[in-house]
């Protein structure tokens, strides 16, 4: 919604130090919940694989050695002081990554782009100086079509991955319980935990949330102090473990037995990504001051607590896990903390799976769900009920299905480095599209981080048979939904684009023919930014009357993340004045939630109203700026030729009575063309003044006057239902794909109105058939 959504692009990221310590100590329970859980899990799953923890110390050493440095070099060095300047307008994650690379290169396969779209202020670039070497690349990456394909299935497959990710919020729960003290109890309680869980989403995160961060601080600190009471109660010299040797010796002492526990360790870096996941909210400063002062100083001293601990005590091989390390006075409360920590970082988890489907959903790469904006204050809080109970289904059928909480690692683990990797080559493409980089450092970064992950990776696949299959399966499942939904959309926007009909057939309406124009407001729904549509010359064929006031509204996303409200309409006439006939242009960014039907309609006629008066007084010399004090030139208003930005200005400005004088008032417009998307570059913003002579505000008066009786009779959504069929001569593969897939998940999934929120007396539907 616009009115919450003004504070997000508007990011106030440069503020005083007290507000970034207040972002840094938030953070805590939105981004740092599930990173902050890990040591409950890690050595556990680690000495589950077939190595033995020997008097000499080296593998407890060895686990500890790798611990130390997957932490130091993967979520502090890459993700903190790297990866975070690779954000879009102050936002993070997958989709950011891949706005960036499509903004700089011409990769993206969005439908119904135009240069327009580059005037955005959240869109506009700078242009540093390219390298010879970043050109080639870039010209590469531009001139092959099916690199642009590989580029959007790496993206989805990186957040479908994310969304695989749940499984830890599972194994988080259980492994948060103390399995000696409640080896019968566990699995029913993780269930009722999942089920309250989910069954509380819809109150949103921010009911809930305040106290989010006071649980993750209580745990760090909790953590912290038992990981130094280990250390000098027990085993002080453990920080010789750092040393870089010690991981040497594991691996020759360990061979194939301590290459496969390194799935088990890699488990200390899940939920890294949320940090950049999740920038959005916060900012750079904020998520740095909290990751390094705070929760990678507490995870270093429970991680060597529990090698101290272990170190001494032998004979607890058989049941390794962190509550043994736990002084028993103790036990108790740090179970309660653990398993209130565990519940903070399994919400995160759901809530960012729910913003994925909804940026998916935004760029056209998911099926229409029903997205309930939880917030009227804190933009990007949202909640979806069919993933939300899909979800909660899957997590308890993996809880009771699987048990051994090993085989739940092991999924989560897999899940945890392909992301990474995705974000690594993705971040190696920003180094050298964004950032203007040589392509050797590129290629470093790519190296360094990226052999580091693959090692991960290849011990987490080993496991392919105890539990990795799952997110692996979940993800193609899903990728598969969201290449065959993105695919037959694009193919369905081309097919209205060949088939769009011509400006002239629209104008030769008229009594002559037997067409009526009735009273009332006539939106038309399409994805064309110009043009008349084919299915509206099939209303018209079938029905011969449309609305004395028609628009056609064509809502596209832009590859940004929001889309400020004063520049989101662009607004032009189709045809002359006379025929009453508009266009509007509504533009979301990939992280924007949509209005509800009811604020969409009066902004709409809001912005057209403001339209009305400034194409008339441009176009009539009425316009003219104030610091300049000269006229402009207008464009003509008896053709499809000019759009222009409307930003948000009172109406009551613009309230002209009939003995009025004209109002002087000051409104935000940027013109472009439609036809050849040419933007005129100018001052984004100007002042006007409004001088118009008696004849021309009459003619305001008259078009103003048939806007608001059209309203007033009543708003009409003419929407089209389509049928999509793979054309005659098709392969298997886009048959398969269109007429099984497509149309399965459009007979299964909410329908254009039922996303819109169109009331049902509202709506006119036009069926449309579709040989793609």
């Amino acid at each position: 919604m616009d009115p919450s959504c003004g504070n997000c692009w508007t990011n106030p990221k440069k503020d005083s130090w007290k507000a970034t310590l207040l972002l840094a100590y938030q953070s805590l329970g939105v981004v740092y919940g599930d990173l902050s859980i890990s040591p409950l899990y890690v050595y556990k799953s680690t000495f589950a694989e077939d190595i033995h923890h020997s008097e000499t110390n080296e593998e407890i050493f060895g686990v500890l050695s790798f611990v130390f440095w997957t932490l130091t070099l993967v979520p502090l060095f890459k993700y903190v002081f790297i990866v975070l300047r690779a954000d879009d307008n102050g936002e993070g994650g997958t989709f950011a990554l891949y706005s960036l690379i499509c903004r700089h290169a011409k990769v993206s396969l969005l439908p119904n782009q135009q240069v327009a779209d580059e005037a955005l202020s959240t869109y506009i670039l700078e242009p540093p100086p390219t390298t010879k070497n970043s050109s080639r690349v870039k010209a590469v990456l531009e001139n092959h079509k099916s690199l642009h394909v590989a580029l959007l299935i790496l993206v989805l497959l990186g957040t479908c991955m994310v969304i695989g990710d749940v499984f830890s919020a599972v194994s988080g729960l259980e492994l948060s319980m103390s399995k000696d003290h409640h080896q019968y109890a566990m699995v029913p309680i993780t269930c009722f935990i999942l089920v309250c869980l989910f069954a509380l989403q819809h109150y949103g995160t921010h009911r809930i949330g305040f106290f989010f961060a006071p649980i993750v601080l209580t745990w760090l600190l909790c953590i912290s102090a038992l990981g130094l009471y280990n250390i000098f109660h027990w085993n002080h010299h453990v920080y010789q473990a750092l040393s870089p040797s010690y991981m040497i010796r594991f691996l020759k002492k360990t061979r194939k037995g301590g290459w496969m526990s390194l799935g088990g360790i890699l488990l200390c870096i899940t939920g890294s990504e949320a940090m950049f996941a999740d920038l959005g909210h916060f900012s750079h400063a904020a998520i740095q001051i909290a990751f390094t002062f705070l929760v990678y100083p507490a995870l270093i001293l429970a991680y060597m607590g529990q090698a101290a601990y272990l170190s001494r005590h032998h004979h607890t091989i058989h049941k390794i896990g962190y509550y043994v390390s736990v002084p028993e006075s103790v036990r108790w409360p740090v179970l309660v903390v653990a398993i209130l920590a565990s519940v903070v970082g399994s919400q995160a988890i759901i809530s960012g799976t729910f913003s994925i489907i909804n940026q998916s959903q935004s760029l056209g790469c998911f099926p229409r769900v029903k997205v309930i904006h939880t917030s009227e204050k804190i933009h990007g809080q949202i909640y979806i009920p069919e993933i939300n109970w899909m979800l909660m289904i899957l997590c308890i059928a993996v809880t009771i299905g699987f048990r051994d909480i090993k085989h739940m690692g092991n999924a989560s683990g897999l899940a945890v480095m392909a992301v990474m990797l995705v974000t690594t080559c993705l971040t190696s493409l920003v180094i050298i599209l964004c950032w203007h980089k040589p392509p050797l450092v590129a290629l470093c970064f790519l190296l360094f981080f990226g052999s580091i992950e693959l090692l991960y990776f290849s011990a987490s696949l080993i496991k392919f048979l105890e539990g990795a299959w799952l997110p692996i399966l979940l993800a193609l499942f899903l990728v598969t939904i969201m290449f065959v939904w993105h695919y037959t959309t694009v193919k369905k926007y081309e097919y209205d684009l060949h088939n769009k009909v011509s400006l002239e057939w629209l104008l030769a309406l008229g009594p002559s023919l037997g067409i009526a124009r009735v009273p009332g407001v006539g939106l038309v729904f399409t994805d064309l930014t110009s043009g008349i549509p084919a299915n509206f010359s099939r209303f018209v064929t079938n029905l011969p009357a449309f609305h004395r006031v028609l628009v056609f509204v064509c809502i596209k996303s832009v590859p940004v993340p929001y889309v400020p409200p004063a520049e989101r309409y662009l607004v032009g006439r189709v045809g002359p004045a006379a025929h009453r006939s508009y266009r509007c242009i509504v533009r979301y960014g990939y992280r924007d939630v949509h209005q509800d039907v009811d604020s969409f309609e009066s902004e709409l006629v809001s912005r057209l109203l403001e339209f009305i008066r400034y194409d008339w007084y441009k176009a009539h010399g009425g316009i003219m700026d104030v610091r300049k004090e000269e006229e402009e030139e207008g464009a003509g208003s008896t053709s499809e030729c000019r759009l222009a930005v409307i930003g948000t200005v009172s109406l009551s400005a613009f309230e002209m009575e009939d003995e009025a004088e004209p109002a002087s008032v000051s409104v935000g417009f940027q013109t472009v063309d439609s036809v050849s998307d040419i933007v005129e570059i100018g001052v984004p913003e100007r002042r006007v003044r409004f001088a118009c002579e008696t004849e021309v505000q009459v003619q305001v008066q008259e078009e103003v006057r048939d806007l608001y009786e059209a309203q007033q009779a009543g708003i009409a959504f003419i929407l089209g239902h389509s049928h999509v069929r793979a054309k005659q001569g098709s392969s298997v593969w886009k048959r398969l794909a269109i007429n099984l897939g497509y149309n399965f998940l459009r007979r299964n999934c909410r329908g254009a109105d039922v996303s819109l929120k169109v009331p049902p007396a509202s709506l006119l539907e036009v069926g449309m058939v579709y040989i793609v």
